[in-house]
């Protein structure tokens, strides 16, 4: 469904993804491990056609309007409720604007339908960004750090709507620098560190490569034995 084979991009003289290449398959959740600054973000850039690559392939086995994107900046408009801020997209997929409701429901947001973003805590426009990007019902989905800075009630909540997306068909990318929801969550992982993948594959097999106990904090001990560094 998603596809990338020997990747690199450069901003002037610095390299910033080095031969990077994956795979992600329909109907599951991918995840990308690294810390801030690793290229995560870069590469989510690329796959949606935000920014060009200077060499290699990559490929998203869905059309761009079948597509949803949650990033790290919201890009909500503050002044406007959360209804209104999901009916501008809703006009411009073609859909309609019930479909706002809904989707406000699905986040938990529709008891929030006329609060304004501009008053909202960060849980709460986390929540509504994430309305928005599974707004048209996509078939492949985007998440750059969905439940980064969440407290655990509301990131529970998060993790649990992704997991009901992919079940319901979606294919899901996600990004993140959380073991734990790494391993939670994702099928597959694949672990970036400077712009290179170091490691991809089965969270608990990658542990058994590794000879580590199939645990949170032993997968992290393996990011931590390939490239020296802490995700967080």
């Amino acid at each position: 469904m998603i596809k990338m084979s020997q990747v690199v991009k450069r901003f002037g003289a610095q390299t910033v993804l080095s031969e990077v290449t994956f795979e992600a398959k329909e109907r599951e959740i991918f995840g990308l491990l690294g810390p801030s600054g690793a290229g995560k973000t870069t590469i989510i850039n690329i796959l949606t056609k935000q920014l060009d690559a200077d060499s290699g392939s990559y490929s998203i086995g869905a059309k761009m309007l079948e597509t949803g994107l949650m990033l790290d900046a919201d890009g909500l408009y503050v002044r406007l409720n959360c209804v209104e801020n999901l009916n501008i997209f809703a006009d411009i997929y073609g859909i309609p604007r019930y479909k706002s409701l809904e989707a406000l429901k699905n986040v938990g947001l529709e008891e929030s339908a006329k609060k304004a973003v501009n008053a909202m805590s960060k849980g709460m426009r986390q929540r509504l960004a994430l309305a928005r990007a599974i707004l048209h019902e996509p078939k492949v989905l985007f998440l750059d750090e969905p439940a980064s800075g969440l407290d655990p009630a509301t990131a529970r909540g998060i993790h649990k709507l992704i997991q009901n997306l992919c079940d319901n068909g979606a294919t899901v990318f996600l990004t993140t620098h959380n073991m734990e929801e790494a391993v939670k969550l994702c099928n597959y992982v694949a672990l970036l560190h400077k712009g290179k993948i170091v490691e991809q594959g089965v969270p608990a097999e990658i542990c058994e490569r590794h000879n580590a106990v199939k645990t949170v904090p032993d997968l992290e001990a393996v990011f931590i034995k390939l490239t020296g560094v802490e995700l967080e």
